[in-house]
């Protein structure tokens, strides 16, 4: 059953899994829709087995897909790094990374590796974005070479190394009763609505522990999908986030959004640049992981410089 498998059929379902979209996998992929999901069809009558159904409106792995996945994904990944190890046995310059990062990190990430494609031109990057959730299941099927992180998990065996310090903020309206305040008490918030990420993201993480650690019960919370809905949301006076500092760029920059002097802000975690710890480096990916651990912490102080100060 097996033997009649191809590669570009684990290539196609494995795009089809994380794109969770037919028309967004053949956009990656650079093949019309119809080949796709041919592709996929063959691939399911070779398993006899169903692998992607209709929820609504939306594509979802059944419980085979999800199984099926696990292991093609890690079969793609094998073939990545023995790709990368044979050019580098024949001398080959450049090669391709696979960087995975968590979604906070899209504001910065790809103006960093900006630089490092200045210094290595020749080496190929992709890149592929989800939350905390998503990014250890990515480095669990071993479909990176590098992960952008905040707290590295305790579940995988990982090597990681902390690059640049990682600001959380309360951020509110400039027109909040507090925007201009000093020393605000966390307990000035509690009649607060506080906009906060889903579950399985880290900054949801964050505000979990630290609301729990304090003691403080928000008087409301609304969980929302990402980054730009929570502050789009606070601009509209829907309430008040704790966030990372940035992703605040361009807001501030526009005097959009204002940081409160909370008392004990900001939060200072790390961001880490990780990969498995079985996983062994091909010579592109080493010189990304050391632009990132030379050039980040500059990089992120000089980026974000007002992401902490006070409006």
């Amino acid at each position: 059953m097996l033997r009649r498998v191809t590669f570009r059929q684990l290539q196609i379902f494995c795009a089809v899994a994380r794109q969770r979209s037919f028309v967004r996998a053949s956009e990656e992929l650079h093949l019309s829709q119809p080949a796709v999901s041919m592709q996929v069809k063959q691939l399911e009558r070779a398993l006899e087995l169903d692998l992607i159904e209709r929820v609504g409106k939306q594509l979802a792995l059944t419980e085979a897909g999800q199984r099926f996945h696990e292991h093609a994904a890690r079969v793609m990944g094998e073939m990545h790094d023995a790709q990368e190890t044979v050019n580098h046995l024949k001398g080959l310059r450049g090669g391709t990374v696979t960087i995975g990062m968590v979604s906070t990190a899209k504001y910065f990430v790809p103006r960093l590796l900006a630089g490092f494609r200045v210094e290595h031109p020749e080496v190929e990057l992709r890149i592929l974005t989800g939350n905390r959730g998503s990014l250890l299941g990515y480095l669990r099927r071993n479909e990176i070479d590098l992960a952008i992180m905040g707290r590295p998990p305790r579940e995988l065996a990982l090597v990681t190394e902390a690059f640049a310090q990682h600001p959380y903020v309360f951020i509110a309206p400039p027109a909040h009763r507090l925007a201009g305040s000093a020393g605000i008490d966390l307990f000035d918030l509690r009649d607060e609505t506080l906009l906060v990420r889903e579950p399985d993201s880290g900054t949801r993480m964050l505000n979990d522990e630290y609301f729990q650690k304090s003691l403080f019960l928000p008087h409301r919370m609304i969980e929302m999908g990402s980054n730009e809905t929570i502050k789009q949301a606070v601009m509209a006076g829907m309430g008040v986030s704790l966030i990372s500092g940035h992703t605040l760029g361009l807001e501030l920059r526009h005097q959009a959004l204002a940081v409160l002097d909370v008392q004990g802000m900001p939060l200072v975690r790390n961001w880490h640049v990780a990969h498995a710890a079985d996983k062994r480096l091909a010579p592109a990916a080493r010189a990304l992981r050391e632009f990132v651990l030379t050039h980040g912490g500059d990089f992120l102080r000089a980026e974000f410089a007002r992401a902490t100060a006070p409006a």
